[in-house]
């Protein structure tokens, strides 16, 4: 927060307090006016406003050390004592104050002599004083307890959004090496059998990791660039597995912009590789769908395996679980992610989740905040 700020908030509290004081005692000259009239006073206008503020302009002016002093001693556990004993002092001195500075204004504006304003005052004003007082410290200190409040509310929001973004950091390095260990083994297993599609994989390999760890501190990416991280696996895939892999993108133009979770589609596409194209030897297929619906992304994986046996979806690999974990964590309730098998064979992954774009992003990080 910049010097210049400090003071405009600090300027615009003074002027709101002064607004504040000047609205009280306007609104006591109408009812002084008013009354006076009713009881055949000779009272005008112009007297009733000077009287007023001339009382409550005196209040404002005694306000301040009195929010200074109930921010010192405040009522909290352990302090009660202390902070009674102190304003029931600060109370009496408010109220002699009150009567000293109002009398020395009264013996100006009326000409009548200091004693004779003092001793009305006296009879007419103490206990009304003392009242105040007490007015002016619980609205401080109610107003300094809600300070408090919202104080710890941010911290508390602000401790859960950094616990949410450590979760997820986490995530994603837990995802990077199982996904690092099963393409060293895809490796291994190609030295033995073709030494140069090992090599093009291992090329292939340095790509994604170098891309990866540009953007392993991003949660949420562009479709556009997620789909150009999930072609170069696709293209490892494709060293390993020849004419048995065939991959289809349906890819709809409006949804490539649209953010999506950092490394999301590549665990999705290997799970379906895994399961639903190496255990057989035909030809396997899979494809990936991505559209628009209202306010959602839509993506659907699938691939034409053997899908499930009995729907049995009670052991998930670190991929899937690590992606339902970290979806929970980026939209909550604001997603869903299911698993089961394809209409027409095989296993369909289908995940929704809030259509946003970057900007918009960006509107609703601040907003946020």
């Amino acid at each position: 927060m910049t010097i210049r700020t400090v003071i405009q908030r600090r300027w615009a509290r003074w002027l709101f307090g002064f607004v504040f004081w000047t609205l009280l005692g306007l609104s006591f000259a109408s009812q002084f006016y008013i009354s006076s009239a009713k009881a055949g006073l000779e009272v005008g206008w112009r007297q009733a406003v000077g009287y007023a503020l001339g009382d409550w302009y005196v209040f404002a002016a005694l306000s301040v050390p009195v929010i200074q002093l109930a921010r010192r001693f405040r009522f909290e556990a352990g302090g009660w004592g202390r902070s009674l004993a102190v304003h029931l002092i600060g109370g009496v001195t408010f109220s002699f104050a009150y009567m000293v500075i109002r009398a020395w204004i009264g013996q100006w504006q009326s000409g009548v002599a200091f004693p004779e304003v003092f001793k009305s005052l006296l009879v007419k004003s103490w206990h009304y004083n003392l009242l105040v007082y007490w007015v002016i410290l619980a609205v401080s200190q109610a107003f300094d307890y809600y300070r408090k409040y919202r104080e710890r509310e941010l911290h508390a929001s602000e401790l859960e959004k950094n616990l949410a973004q450590a979760k997820l950091q986490a995530l994603q390095m837990q995802l990077n090496p199982h996904f690092l260990f099963n393409t060293l083994h895809s490796i291994s297993s190609l030295m033995h059998k073709d030494v140069e599609a090992a090599d093009r994989m291992i090329m292939r390999l340095g790509d994604m990791l170098r891309a990866a760890l540009e953007g392993s501190d991003t949660q949420e990416v562009p479709l556009r660039d997620e789909l150009k991280f999930l072609q170069r696996y696709l293209e490892i895939e494709q060293i390993r597995f020849g004419d048995r892999l065939t991959v289809k993108l349906e890819i709809a133009p409006d949804t490539l912009e649209a953010q999506v979770p950092n490394l999301i589609l590549q665990p999705l596409v290997e799970n379906a590789i895994r399961h639903g194209i190496e255990p057989h030897a035909r030809p396997g297929r899979i494809e990936l769908h991505a559209y628009r619906q209202a306010d959602v992304l839509r993506l659907d994986v699938c691939d034409n395996g053997a899908g499930l046996r009995n729907h049995d979806l009670s052991k998930e690999g670190v991929g899937l679980s690590n992606t339902r974990a970290r979806l929970q964590e980026l939209y909550g309730q604001a997603h869903r992610f299911g698993l089961g098998n394809a209409p027409g064979g095989g296993f369909l992954v289908q995940l929704t989740i809030p259509f946003r774009l970057e900007n918009n992003h960006h509107e609703n990080a601040n907003t946020d905040r």
